[in-house]
């Protein structure tokens, strides 16, 4: 059964630092496409940041410069580190896994809240 365990979240005031940690049992991780999301309630989930199996980074635009997506894959283990947060970062954060064309893995979200 495939799984994908978020952790990492938390309080951070604004201007601190988190890192996000997803460790995903897939088989095969090398080739599958990572990314992180986020949602607030009300709002509809949003693409922050992915990384393909061969490295390929993408960023969106509210988060370039602040947030780096990474990935050891000897760990099955895909990175978010949040740099320079603001209260609008605060939201449900997701991992998600596929290999393209193919069906979605998500992991059940860890918290971000940024306050003073």
């Amino acid at each position: 059964q495939v799984q994908l365990v978020e952790s990492g979240g938390g309080l951070v005031q604004p201007g601190g630092s988190l890192r996000l940690s997803c460790v995903a049992s897939l088989s095969t991780f090398t080739i599958y496409t990572m990314r992180w999301y986020r949602q607030v309630p009300g709002k509809q989930r949003e693409l922050v940041a992915s990384i393909t199996g061969s490295g390929s980074v993408a960023y969106e635009d509210s988060v370039k410069g602040r947030f780096t997506i990474s990935r050891d894959n000897a760990k099955n283990t895909v990175y978010l580190q949040m740099n320079s947060l603001k209260p609008e970062d605060t939201a449900v954060y997701y991992c998600s896994g596929n290999i393209p064309g193919f069906r979605d893995y998500w992991g059940q979200g860890t918290q971000v809240t940024v306050s003073s």
